[in-house]
């Protein structure tokens, strides 16, 4: 198309066969297949020339035009058309025929490679070069490229993007096939940090040489590996040069049904035929967002050979499509081709109604250079008619109206040409849908948006994908399977983070949640449940009178007590005889009246505690065990002064007849009685709980305060208990009708016991059991003092009464002085 100011394009309209290993040229061009899909970037560029040059706000009455050439995307081949267009037909090196023509831009380069290759060529002149392909950092660099621009956004939130979309759904074990160029590389150091950052691990991967023959060296090593893994899905990233032929062979040779993430630059249409879209694959494409262009579909629709007839390309697509009788490069004869046919009959897989991403690319970049050329409409007046045309200024001249252009195009978008300040593409997911006689349909099934807050960026429409055909679940991609409520993830040695065993959670653990890492320990007031996954109240327990323990012990105490009460009865009735007076009879009262009191005071130690009880257990324990003991030490002292008060002159008698055995209880008591007011003065009991001696259950017990106050207390009463026990053992041999040294020995000694088993007992038990610990030794030992000293006198009054009076007592002694004889 003829203009007052050219563009060139240089289009990748032709692609090799399938059989890529024959290097020779005359082979390739017999093997050179045309892309009907890639026609759509010279209708692109049609479009937007006719629309710029309508348009009467800009370049004023001055029009564009453009020259199409094929690009090649082979290395050796890359710059044949740029130089015929530099040189002309002749090829004269260092000559250029274009000056007369006014081109002032090339359009080249769907990738970095055919990028730098043509623009070697073009720096020699200063060319303004724009690329249509995807954004390629090492092209940014101005100091190298200094006439290039490139008019795809920044891929730098791809990784994020594409890392984004797997935890969505959950996959954390991948597979990566990464072309091996800079590119390459870049975006795998940045999948790498993305996925370390979110747990997600590499099952395998792989960079792929440029090289064919590289490739196909390593293509059955790659092929078992993806087929062994468990990793169902697989990012690809590359240019299509790189990835088209292993894609393709990838999707025919595999067994195992994967899911591929790819990037916009992979064409699956072309080599469709062996990857097998849909069906078996589940291809997830990343594509650049942009804005629907008004009018373009319309444009398209319309286009056919008659309305351009210059148009070489669009009569051999029109010729291949629709079988026309005969067509020849020179002279085009149409002949049975319907006269109302449209590109719009064309499956969606041979050619696409919708703007691709390079045809965006390409509207703006002519947009960019028609507002430079405005600028300079504007700002010189180099620019001057001469005979009726433009006169151009060098090419060069439009770099600096470029780099610093900014403007919004028709549809709305911002275009940025400076590489620094330029955007970050939104990205549009894509779904390929599969139909019966290879209809396929692109559907776009979510977006991603670095500019939206971090927990919105990613919106996928999860009911909008097709996966492989007899599958309506989402697929897994996992080492190893999720760890359920009640257990945590437990890391297999040697193995990446994502490979891990399920352990469920100890004791009084839980967690709540899926692939938990540590287990959350419940509160003290709380108890796990047993499936490990809830937290549950733990209830107030303690010794109560309702639950069998506390009623049997309840019932002994009140039954002793009963006991005590009823041998205190028949001492009362009995008190004249000479059983019950032998012994003192005030001191046998106030031990059994004590004896009573121990036996009621282990009622204080059932029931819910509080702080009044926690004191009055421990003080009227020690203070009511202190009068029993105390009792016991004087009847004992009693009864060795009244054996040895029978001997005349002897001191004894007079400690006998002044009652100072008596004066024993009140000076012990007292003694105990500071004790236990140091005790409580200083460390007294309380009011404490015990979260983990019983499960689902918080103990609520007395705590002693003082364990050392306690021991004092303690050890006070057995001191008493020692004193009495050596003083009724040596008065064990003294004539024997009413004398109670035996009793009170053993009476002592089964106190004694008691109490030295309660220590171990008591430290070793726990919760409810240690309080019943100490309930029981108070009820043992003092049902030990009742039963030896008072049971055997109740049996002789009761059932002996012969033995029990004076006459009794002169005949045995009587009879016992006549044996020797």
């Amino acid at each position: 198309m003829d203009g007052d100011v050219m563009i060139a394009g240089f289009f990748p309209l032709y692609t090799l066969g399938t059989d890529h290993s024959n290097s020779d040229s005359s082979h390739d061009e017999a093997n050179r297949v045309f892309v009907f899909k890639y026609y759509q970037l010279v209708l692109a560029l049609a479009f937007v020339v006719e629309e710029i040059n309508k348009n009467p706000n800009l370049l004023y009455n001055m029009t564009l035009g453009f020259d199409i050439y094929s690009a090649d995307f082979r290395a050796w081949s890359a710059f044949e058309n740029p130089f015929i267009w530099l040189s002309g037909q002749k090829k004269i090196p260092n000559y250029t025929c274009i000056g007369e023509r006014n081109f002032v831009a090339v359009l080249a380069g769907t990738s970095g490679m055919t990028s730098v290759q043509i623009g070697t060529l073009l720096e020699l002149y200063r060319f303004p070069q724009f690329t249509y392909g995807t954004f390629d950092p090492a092209l940014s660099d101005y100091g190298k490229f200094p006439s290039l621009y490139q008019m795809a956004p920044k891929d730098t939130s791809l990784a994020i993007a594409m890392v984004s979309l797997l935890l969505h759904f959950s996959w954390n074990w991948v597979g990566l096939l990464i072309s091996q160029d800079e590119n390459g590389l870049l975006i795998l150091s940045e999948l790498r940090e993305a996925m370390d950052k979110n747990r997600i691990c590499v099952a395998f991967e792989h960079m792929i040489s440029g090289s064919t023959k590289a490739q196909l060296f390593n293509i059955m090593a790659i092929q078992n590996q993806i087929n062994k893994s468990s990793a169902n899905v697989v990012i690809i990233y590359g240019s299509k040069e790189y990835l088209l032929d292993i894609m393709a062979y990838l999707g025919h040779y595999l067994i195992r049904s994967k899911i591929w993430l790819l990037n916009s630059q992979c064409d699956l249409s072309i080599g469709r035929k062996y990857f097998m879209l849909g069906s078996f694959h589940v291809p997830l494409i990343f594509s650049h967002h942009h804005a629907d262009i008004s009018g373009f579909t319309d444009f398209i629709r319309e286009v056919n050979p008659s309305k351009y007839p210059e148009d070489f390309y669009l009569a051999k697509l029109w010729f291949l499509s629709f079988n026309c009788s005969h067509f020849e490069s020179d002279c085009v004869i149409w002949e049975n081709c319907p006269h109302d046919a449209s590109l719009e009959w064309l499956p969606v897989q041979i050619f696409d109604m919708a703007m691709s991403e390079e045809s965006y690319n390409i509207y703006n970049a002519v947009y960019a250079v028609a507002q430079a050329l405005h600028e300079m409409l504007l700002q010189t007046e180099e620019l001057a008619m001469c005979n009726g045309r433009w006169r151009m200024p060098s090419p060069a001249q439009l770099h600096p109206f470029l780099k610093n252009i900014q403007f919004y195009n028709p549809a709305g978008d911002q275009v940025i040409l400076n590489a620094e300040r330029k955007l970050e593409a939104d990205y549009d997911i894509l779904n390929i849908w599969n139909f019966p006689e290879g209809l396929e349909l692109k559907v776009k099934i979510g977006k991603f948006s670095p500019y939206t807050p971090h927990d919105h960026q990613l919106s996928i429409s999860n009911d909008m994908i097709e996966w492989a055909i007899g599958t309506t679940k989402t697929p897994h991609s996992v080492c190893s399977g999720s760890c359920g409520p009640g257990f945590r993830k437990s890391p297999q040695v040697g193995k990446a983070v994502c490979c891990f065993d399920c352990a469920p959670c100890i004791e009084n653990e839980i967690s709540n949640g899926t692939d938990i890492e540590q287990c959350m320990k419940c509160p003290d007031d709380e108890y796990a449940n047993t499936e490990r996954n809830q937290c549950l109240p733990k209830a107030a327990s303690f010794l109560a009178h309702e639950e069998s323990l506390g009623m049997a012990l309840d019932c002994v105490a009140l039954c002793l007590s009963k006991l005590t009460a009823a041998i205190l009865g028949i001492f009362v009735k009995y008190q004249d005889t000479p059983i019950v007076r032998a012994n003192n009879l005030c001191l046998s009262y106030i031990l059994l009246i004590s004896l009573m009191f121990c036996f009621l005071c282990s009622l204080l130690f059932i029931g819910r505690p509080n702080t009044v009880t926690c004191i009055l257990q421990q003080t009227i324990f020690g203070l009511v065990f202190t009068v029993a003991v105390s009792t016991v030490l004087a009847k004992t002292v009693t009864v060795v002064l009244a054996f040895r008060a029978t001997s005349p002159g002897r001191r004894m008698r007079w400690l006998l007849v002044s009652g100072a055995p008596n004066f024993i209880i009140p000076i012990c008591t007292l003694i105990q009685v500071t004790l236990c007011g140091l005790w409580l003065g200083t460390s007294p009991p309380f009011v404490d709980t015990d979260a983990h001696s019983e499960h689902g259950h918080i103990i609520i017990l007395c705590n002693k305060g003082s364990l050392t106050a306690f021991y004092c207390v303690l050890g006070y009463l057995g001191s008493l208990a020692l004193a009495s026990f050596i003083m009724a053992f040596l008065a064990r041999n003294l004539p024997d009708t009413f004398n109670e040294a035996k009793f009170l020995t053993f009476s002592m000694l089964v106190f004694c016991s008691v109490w030295l088993t309660f220590l171990p007992v008591y430290h070793s038990a726990k919760g409810k059991v240690m309080v019943a610990v100490e309930v029981f030794s108070i009820l043992a030992s003092s049902a030990g003092l009742l039963c030896c000293i008072f049971v055997p006198k109740c049996y002789i009054i009761l059932l002996r009464p012969d033995r029990n009076s004076l006459h009794g007592f002169k005949d045995k002694i009587h009879t016992g002085r006549k044996k020797p004889s």
